[in-house]
């Protein structure tokens, strides 16, 4: 086999070649080529903005809730028991102002018959320490 010498050989030369002073220029026509536009930028007040309006439509949601809602503690009906003893303890009427003022139709639905056992009667009398003035009614 031959030796083979690479300084002695002709070279082939390649078919590409770099213009003059392209290297010196390259970064200037590469800024120059590079569109202008300007990134679009996400303002972080705006997410704060959006947060603060949605906080506040749940408050004021929170608020009218009250207000929308029928309450059933504000009916205007007395039961029987809290206007018995508003009767009984904070008016002026006896019993004959009572009397006086009911019609024959409610004395007549007073006048209903009342069973009561024997058992039931004794219990009450036995565990109810205002006897006197049971017995002077």
């Amino acid at each position: 086999m031959k030796a083979f010498k690479l300084e002695n050989e002709p070279k082939i030369e390649s078919g590409f070649k770099t213009p003059d002073h392209y290297f010196e220029n390259f970064s200037t026509k590469m800024m120059e080529q590079l569109p202008v536009s300007e990134p679009k930028v996400i303002s972080i007040f705006q997410k704060r903005k959006t947060l603060i309006m949605m906080v506040a439509a749940v408050l004021v949601l929170a608020l009218m809730i009250p207000i929308l809602t029928p309450s059933s503690t504000n009916t205007k009906e007395l039961d029987s028991t809290t206007l018995e003893n508003y009767i009984a303890y904070q008016s002026n009427m006896n019993q004959y102002d009572l009397i006086s003022v009911l019609e024959p139709e409610d004395i007549n639905n007073i006048n209903s018959t009342v069973v009561l056992e024997d058992e039931a009667l004794e219990d009450l009398l036995t565990t109810n320490s205002n006897l006197e003035h049971l017995i002077l009614e």
